[in-house]
């Protein structure tokens, strides 16, 4: 186990004086893993495996916040890329990739029948919450979800909305997954004043006694837009997303993460009758139809609609999962469970109160990446190129890893044990008005 991480930090000491926050994403920062323990900067990508800058290999389920569903390298898509680069990125007229990508994902998405494209998961949703206040002429946005939208309208609710006019915070009212009489509070609280039901369809749990169903009737009622956050599900749940695995289509659904391999493309798609408001609206970016992007998104449906990746990695990450919540069962450690779904898992330690504790967490990532095994605090994904080998190795480095939690445990002095500093939170979202 032992390792370098010389040369990520010489690199850490240089970006604090060059880059405010150390990073380009708040979720890749140093303190949100284990600092002192974690590498801080990666060289490469190859399969499931990343190698950092000190050429430690480890295996990688993170797998770029999301985005990298096939795998770092993956041939079809990085050939993709290749071949238009000979043709050109950015010209001064449309692309034809913009129609081909817009045909895959009508083939492949419910709802998809015109698509708009930008660069970030958060541009689209924001495009989307546009629209909807276009076609209502209301303002309210009713959301839930896992956030991660930096723009105004979402920021002012949590704990980084520094430089967020607070007039913006009356514009936006949050409701709970699984429990309908709290969006229904929120239409009864502004009758005819909601533009948008913006939602994730499904988080870290199922939707329960037509959850999903009760919203859009819910929604439509009240002549509202019903939008769904796929950035995370979409192509990754099932090859349709959250709405074909769970038979809702919703108005408009934006998609991000899971439909380039990693290259930079979102997109807002939904039924004609909505998407021709974005002919008016102002929705209109210099690199959204960037042809490298549109090219390893073609390229990325494709695989994954032809080889069925979602049913693979579900497989795959049940096996994990399951593995997970039985050593920990065996261990007789029932502070620690995995929870979610085997294609979006997360990791959960309590204290003895019973309180999510990210020191005995911060110890298990200490103990796993020392192991060769780059997880996350918050959250867990597999791709199309983890293997069952993986697997595996992941399994056992977990076993040894809660050996070292359950001493520290009984030692009664878990903070002892850990060798770098504790995660900390990316941001904590607080209650609307």
């Amino acid at each position: 186990m032992p390792r370098s991480l010389k040369k990520s930090f010489d690199y850490l000491a240089k970006a604090e004086k060059l880059i405010p926050s150390l990073t380009q994403t708040f979720s890749k920062a140093p303190y949100t893993f284990v600092k002192g323990v974690y590498p801080v900067y990666a060289d490469r990508g190859k399969g499931s495996h990343i190698f950092d800058v000190d050429g430690n290999e480890y295996i990688d389920y993170l797998c770029g916040l999301g985005p990298v569903i096939l795998g770092y390298c993956y041939p079809a898509v990085d050939n993709a890329v290749r071949k238009q680069l000979e043709k050109g990125m950015t010209f001064s007229l449309p692309h034809p990739l913009e129609i081909e990508v817009a045909e895959a994902l009508k083939r492949t998405v419910p709802c998809a029948e015109m698509a708009k494209y930008s660069k970030t998961g958060s541009d689209v949703v924001t495009a989307a919450i546009r629209g909807a206040r276009a076609i209502t002429k209301r303002d309210k946005i009713a959301y839930c979800g896992s956030g991660g939208v930096w723009h105004d309208w979402y920021t002012i609710i949590t704990t980084r909305n520094q430089g967020v006019p607070e007039s913006v915070r009356k514009e936006i009212a949050t409701f709970e997954y699984n429990n309908i009489e709290t969006l229904q509070k929120i239409f009864e609280d502004n009758p005819d004043g909601v533009a948008a039901v913006c939602m994730e369809a499904t988080m870290f749990e199922p939707p329960k006694a037509n959850f999903l169903q009760k919203v859009k009737e819910l929604t439509h009622r009240n002549g509202a837009v019903l939008i769904f956050d796929e950035i995370v599900t979409g192509y990754r749940f099932s090859v349709g997303g959250g709405q074909k695995l769970y038979g809702v289509e919703p108005d408009i659904a934006c998609l991000g993460k899971g439909m380039a391999n990693g290259m930079p493309i979102g997109a807002v798609v939904g039924k004609s009758e909505y998407m021709h408001i974005f002919d008016d609206v102002f929705f209109s970016t210099t690199f959204a139809g960037e042809t490298l992007s549109l090219a390893a998104s073609l390229a990325t449906i494709n695989e994954i609609d032809d080889k069925n990746v979602p049913d693979y990695i579900w497989r795959l990450g049940t096996k994990l999962m399951q593995g997970y919540n039985a050593i920990a069962k065996e261990k007789n450690l029932d502070v620690i469970s995995c929870i979610g779904y085997p294609v979006r898992m997360r990791i959960i330690c309590k204290d003895e109160k019973g309180n999510d504790s990210l020191l005995i967490k911060s110890l298990l990532l200490q103990e796993m990446v020392k192991r060769g095994i780059f997880i996350q605090p918050s959250v867990q994904y597999i791709s199309y190129t983890h293997t069952e080998q993986d697997v595996n190795k992941t399994l056992e480095a977990f076993e040894e890893s809660l050996h070292i939690v359950g001493k520290a445990l009984e030692s009664g002095n878990t903070k002892k044990y850990l060798e770098g500093e504790p995660a900390k939170p990316v941001f904590a979202p607080k209650p609307s008005s």
